[in-house]
């Protein structure tokens, strides 16, 4: 208890030191009708900061000032862009642990993973700062003669980012890594539950060098009602969004509007499909983490667990056995590993997905476990036998739940994993090769992990297919969506 104290107090200084108002045109400020959002710890429900609530008005300044630099920003020289994201991976990787004590205060995740995350996040500052001097061209002549073609890549303009609350920093530096690194300024909107990571990433950015106008951020309670604001704004030229399907399609929508360029990371329903000749504790281990990191509450998460009957059983038993040994407690416990889910909906929800499945006639496997009274706390629970009419294997969980369904076939497995609207993360243990290779290319997602439970890598392309999302982060590739290619045609008769 007297760690948890000492964490707690310490955390709480970090976040006294961290800039809570608007960051417009280099400068913080209030909301300009000065009112404020309540910041919780999921971990005991009660306020730790108050955060500047930005009105439509305070959105349009932040745009105002990203267009007005964005002209100068793009003139940089890329090897100067570089540098201000190469100083900040510094900076970030120097206060590691302070930003992680902030990230597990309004977020909930256990003090280990925020440290991974914040490490995760500086990684795409240094990625996307090494791929700023690699922008590049082509050049040929023509079939026909009498003209070269000439190609080049300039960037997009001004960018609306929006990020989730569930890697609250990881997911601005995916996004702004890149979109600095094209040369392109942006207006970035954290969500509401964990805006204090993203504020001290923009004031890291600030102290690094970024000009003026270059980064931009608002935080506010009126989340749909600002962003339409500005998605009706002529000048913003693209939007790069990572949350729900639901509000993606909206976003989509309103985009239409002005046919502005974006990039869409959207839900996922992960299957993992363990076969009869896995390696059971390889395969059990990787479930562990593919399920439990970030407490469940990741897009990539595995939500549906396809065994091999052979296998289904045994895999089942180790698998609870493994998860309700973990400690249950607030994220900065030296004990805790699996925090709180991030609020009471969230806890509801889940809660409900579990019900409906025993209710149809899963079998729960997890015994009853105590968790801490205050707070948005949920056991981690396995399911077994789980009817696939049940909400569970339809739905995004999005906590610490594994449903398990026995299949007889590789056939049958990989329709049981494609028979969703979602397309994000896929997961296999096998030890034949050709099985491995064969079900990964038949999966419909846009990323496998074979036998690997983690697949997320600053030096990957990250994204779905179906209604898992539009385009690519990370990797040699997610700078291209920062950028536009414009093709010369030039007269050259010889």
């Amino acid at each position: 208890m007297a760690a948890l104290q000492e964490r707690l107090r310490a955390a709480r200084e970090v976040v006294e030191r961290t800039p809570q108002g608007l960051f417009v045109d280099g400068e913080w400020r209030p909301a300009r009708s000065g009112a404020t959002l309540a910041v919780e710890d999921p971990g005991t429900t009660e306020a730790i900061a108050e955060v500047a609530d930005a009105a439509p008005a305070d959105a349009a300044d932040a745009l105002d000032a990203a267009v007005r630099a964005q002209a100068s920003w793009a003139a940089t020289p890329p090897r100067e862009r570089g540098e201000v994201l190469r100083r900040a991976y510094e900076a970030i990787i120097a206060r590691t642990d302070e930003l992680a004590l902030m990230m597990t205060l309004e977020m909930g995740k256990p003090l280990a993973e925020s440290r991974a995350e914040v490490a995760y996040a500086a990684e795409f500052l240094r990625w996307f700062s090494e791929e700023a001097v690699r922008i590049d061209g082509g050049y040929m002549t023509a079939p026909g003669g009498g003209s070269r073609v000439v190609t080049l890549r300039q960037p997009v303009g001004p960018c609306l980012l929006i990020t989730p609350w569930n890697f609250p920093m990881a997911m601005g530096t995916r996004k702004i890594g890149p979109a600095l690194a094209a040369g392109c300024t942006v207006v970035v909107k954290p969500a509401r539950q964990t805006p204090l990571s993203m504020l001290a990433l923009v004031d890291i950015l600030r102290e690094a060098g970024a000009p003026p106008g270059v980064v931009n951020v608002f935080t506010t309670s009126r989340s749909g009602e600002v962003t339409d604001h500005l998605l009706h704004d002529t000048r913003l030229r693209k939007l790069s969004f990572t949350g729900s399907t639901g509000v993606g399609r909206a976003l989509l929508a309103g985009a239409s509007r002005t046919v502005l360029r974006t990039s869409m990371e959207l839900g996922g329903n992960a299957p993992f499909l363990v076969f009869a000749d896995a390696d059971l504790d390889a395969a059990v281990e990787g479930a562990f983490l593919a399920k439990m990191r970030n407490t469940g509450e990741a897009c990539t998460a595995a939500n549906r667990f396809y065994v091999h009957s052979s296998v289904a059983a045994e895999f089942g038993r180790r698998l609870a056995e493994r998860l309700a040994a973990l400690p249950v407690r607030h994220g900065l416990d030296p004990e805790s590993q699996v925090g709180p889910l991030i609020d009471a909906a969230a806890v509801k929800n889940v809660t409900a997905l579990v019900t409906d499945a025993t209710e149809a006639g899963a079998t729960l496997l997890t015994p009853d476990a105590d968790v801490p009274a205050d707070g948005h706390f949920l056991a981690p629970a396995v399911l077994d036998g789980v009817p696939l009419g049940a909400r569970a294997l339809r739905e995004e969980i999005f906590g610490p739940v594994a449903p398990i369904v026995a299949f007889d076939d590789e056939e049958s497995a990989v329709a049981l994993a494609n028979d969703s609207e979602y397309g994000l993360a896929g997961y296999l243990y096998t030890e034949s090769l050709d099985r491995g290779l064969r079900v990964s290319e038949r999966l419909e997602c846009g990323m496998v992990g074979l036998n690997q439970g983690v697949i997320s890598n600053p030096a990957a392309p990250f994204g779905g297919v179906k209604q898992s999302g539009l385009g690519r982060e990370g990797g040699a590739v997610g700078i291209d969506e920062y950028l536009s290619l414009k093709y010369l045609a030039i007269r050259a008769d010889r």
